[in-house]
């Protein structure tokens, strides 16, 4: 069992940032969550504010719970402000080596002693980001997936001197949030990165071929396999830049299989990173909702 009393900060306001901050406040924990960017902040607390009120409307929430778990979570512009003391760290910042070790090498010496360190990295090395603090067996990959209130299932990866009472302490964690752990040995691309990478990259060359309408591929997925979501929805929600840096790793490490599909490319250098710019695949409104009939098409092309 966790101590509630026990605090979590979590490093990065982007998607996966704001939505691991609101599973750890939401369970009980005090959460502290950091970025440079004020109004990526603001964003992820309006955002967070905006699940728990769902959740409130549609009576799976009590509206007791949902305002103790805002009173929760505080955001800090600084790691000086935001990771003292805490029990726990998890590292959520771009997929970048040497930013996350550079953010790694600043917060640790903040956190309690024992204190674990998660880093949510899709397709980096463990190892490598544990190589930038002391005691690299308490660093552990702990990678969960978009959207954090929906999906059930977090990644484990042991680094080469990743622990067993790290993996016992941090599945401890995963329990107290209501979620499944499962461990995997550090590869590049984990389980779920590498197949979900190739599944969109697959998508992405289908579209540029002219195979099936980008609606219909997404439905193919959605209604042939029983995937909440289709691969080019996913990426637009993921973001294409996000995307593309893991495919181009993989590509180094893994082989051609992972060459990325140059409409990849193409979207990534004219913006359209998804929906978060409010064109990918699809294009998005103000309110993040696809415009109906809005998906590419090979003609488009």
């Amino acid at each position: 069992m966790i101590d509630k009393n026990q605090s979590v900060v979590v490093v990065g306001a982007g998607l996966m940032g704001t939505g691991i901050a609101h599973a750890f406040a939401g369970s009980g924990f005090p959460t502290r969550l950091v970025d440079s960017n004020g109004q990526a902040l603001e964003k992820a607390l309006q955002n967070i504010h905006a699940i728990l009120d769902g959740g409130v409307k549609l009576g799976k929430l009590a509206p007791d719970l949902a305002e103790a778990a805002k009173a929760r979570l505080t955001i800090h512009t600084s790691l000086a402000d935001g990771a003292p003391g805490a029990s726990l760290l998890v590292e959520t910042v771009s997929e970048n080596l040497a930013v996350k070790k550079a953010v790694l090498a600043e917060a640790v010496p903040l956190l309690l002693e024992d204190a674990l360190v998660a880093t949510n990295t899709s397709a980096l090395s463990v190892t490598e980001i544990a190589a930038s603090v002391q005691r690299p067996e308490r660093v552990i990959g702990m990678h969960f997936f978009n959207p954090v209130h929906k999906m059930k299932l977090v990644e484990l990866v042991l680094g080469i001197a990743t622990d067993a009472a790290t993996v016992a302490r941090t599945r401890a964690w995963v329990d107290a949030i209501g979620k499944t752990s499962i461990l995997v040995n550090e590869s590049p691309g984990l389980t779920t990165s590498r197949m979900s990478a190739m599944l969109g990259n697959e998508a992405m060359w289908m579209l540029q071929e002219g195979t099936a309408s980008a609606e219909d591929i997404d439905t193919a997925l959605r209604m042939g396999f029983n995937h909440p979501m289709g691969p080019l929805e996913l990426g637009d929600l993921t973001g294409w830049d996000t995307r593309l840096s893991v495919l181009r790793y993989l590509h180094a490490t893994l082989g051609e299989k992972f060459r990325p599909c140059p409409l990849i490319i193409k979207m990534v250098a004219a913006g359209r990173h998804g929906r978060k710019t409010g064109h990918g695949v699809y294009q998005y409104d103000a309110a993040g909702q696809r415009v109906a009939g809005s998906g590419l098409k090979a003609s488009n092309l």
